[in-house]
């Protein structure tokens, strides 16, 4: 898993969350990486190509990004993905930030394939914070 933000301070702590929230000593491998390469805020596709080679174990690569540019930025990245050298398959995850990196990195750490820890991360979007369906 590699979670992309705009700020590196929040792509560790999300890290840090989701890894918390598996229980295990033993957690799926999970990057987290944000700002620039100049350090400053941003989403770089260098930065990111590299975390998907650091994580890959050959079973595949689930990338989720916060919002906007970094979202653009991997769309882009994954759309040439043999140019980037990127592993396969790498795939985006459509889905809220915190939400979907805790339900993907506990479903990787507990065995699930990259289709189901895709699943797991979008199924967030359908969980409504009220407990009330959404109307």
């Amino acid at each position: 898993m590699v979670l992309v933000s705009h700020s590196q301070e929040l792509a560790l702590a999300v890290r840090k969350l989701a890894l918390t929230m598996t229980g295990s000593e033993d957690p799926s491998p999970v990057a987290a990486t944000g700002g620039s390469q100049s350090d400053g805020l941003g989403t770089s596709a260098v930065l990111v190509a590299a975390a998907a080679r650091r994580v890959d174990q050959g079973h595949g690569v689930a990338v989720l990004s916060d919002m906007g540019s970094a979202v653009s930025t991997v769309l882009a990245l994954l759309a040439d993905a043999d140019e980037h050298g990127l592993p396969f398959p790498v795939r985006f995850a459509d889905a809220p930030f915190v939400e979907g990196a805790v339900a993907a990195v506990v479903t990787a750490t507990a065995g699930g394939d990259l289709a189901a820890v895709l699943d797991a991360a979008e199924e967030t979007y359908r969980q409504h914070k009220t407990g009330r369906p959404h109307l």
